[in-house]
């Protein structure tokens, strides 16, 4: 049975984005009373207990069953919960429950989609905190909330999370056009090992072994056309971990192999560089000119690249030696780009002085330290 429902009934109201807190509340306690009767409990004393007229508890009855997907049942007057639809109760100390709200918060900011569970994490949450966390739990809910729907998401969402819990194969057609438009999607049957949020692309990714290719793969679950349970079971390969395969990616791709990276930052940013922790086999040595030598081994080269890229020129690259001239090539063509004014509509670009123009900080090879202390006396 499936354990998830949508806390948030869907009135056109929600779907322009706008929250209704109070019966989101008011289906909670609705359903942590069904949840304390496994015998059933009728409407009447649904009504008296929550403060609300039984005509009010019969329309949220239907709506959590009908429009929620909580899985209820009725006989003899009595309404009750099927059994499995919740997972055992959790009893939180107040810093643990702000600790599960601080992870969600930082779900929230790292997914572009309207994320039910998500909704209904915070709205259970608000129930165990103090009003005044209950009150920005509210907010970012409403926040959360303004994001359309997308059913296809959730489905294919639903539908992974169960295969991962279970340890179902699951069969999913996926997107490959992306990065190519002359590839087309193709239907794959996975053995799921991870569902891992990204904070690169604001999204969450399928980590598994993917039957077809015989390797493991990551899908971004957006590109997932459809997914569905297949009745085949799967057991964990001895001696592996997916997650802590993971802590060698830069962020969620972790099935390319680890690659030493080394960066210096300028002075300007070394302190700033130097104070997070970024990936968890980071050295980090000052050198004596007040720069930074960064280096650690890292999957996912793609990924760090575009954390080098937002540095700057105050970050170089000083191997490995493909990344470097990656780097290298995509700072000058930015600063090709930033040669001219934006044409104006029907128009032609103005030039602008050579002299504006930022100069690639990043050369084919490394600068040794006296020529980059003359090229920064020339100045």
């Amino acid at each position: 049975m499936d354990a998830s429902w949508d806390l948030a009934e869907r009135d056109p109201r929600l779907e322009r984005g706008s929250v209704k807190w109070d019966r989101a509340a008011r289906y909670l306690r609705v359903a942590m009373l069904l949840h304390a009767h496994p015998e059933g409990i009728g409407a009447g004393d649904i009504a008296q207990r929550i403060g609300a007229s039984k005509r009010t508890v019969y329309r949220d009855l239907r709506a959590m069953n009908e429009e929620a997907g909580l899985p209820l049942w009725q006989d003899a007057g009595k309404w009750g919960l099927e059994e499995g639809a919740f997972l055992p109760p959790l009893k939180l100390t107040l810093h643990e429950a702000m600790t599960l709200f601080l992870a969600a918060r930082v779900l929230a900011k790292a997914s572009d989609e309207h994320d039910t569970e998500l909704i209904g994490a915070f709205v259970k949450l608000a129930q165990v905190l103090p009003p005044v966390l209950a009150e920005h739990i509210q907010a970012t809910v409403d926040a959360v909330a303004q994001v359309p729907r997308n059913e296809r998401f959730t489905r294919v969402f639903r539908t992974l999370t169960e295969a991962w819990a279970d340890r179902r194969v699951v069969e999913i057609v996926y997107d490959a056009s992306a990065y190519d438009a002359n590839r087309s999607s193709r239907r794959t049957q996975v053995r799921p090992y991870l569902i891992e949020p990204s904070a690169l692309t604001h999204a969450l990714y399928l980590v598994g072994w993917d039957e077809a290719r015989e390797a493991r793969r990551t899908f971004k679950v957006e590109r997932i056309l459809e997914a569905s349970l297949t009745p085949r079971r799967f057991q964990a390969e001895p001696g592996t971990s997916p997650a802590r395969d993971l802590l060698r990616a830069w962020d969620v791709i972790s099935d390319e192999d680890p690659v030493q990276v080394v960066i210096r930052f300028e002075p300007s940013v070394a302190r700033r560089a130097a104070e997070t922790r970024w990936h968890p086999s980071q050295e980090t040595e000052v050198l004596p000119d007040g720069s930074l030598r960064w280096s650690g081994r890292v999957a996912g080269l793609r990924e760090i690249r575009v954390w080098i890229l937002g540095w700057g020129a105050d970050a170089e690259v000083l191997q490995p030696a493909a990344l470097r001239r990656d780097v290298a090539e995509e700072l000058r063509r930015a600063a090709g780009r930033y040669g001219s004014e934006p044409a104006p509509v029907g128009g032609s670009p103005v030039d602008v002085p050579s002299a504006v123009v930022a100069p690639a900080a990043v050369t084919s090879a490394p600068t040794t330290r006296r020529a980059a202390s003359r090229s920064r006396a020339n100045q």
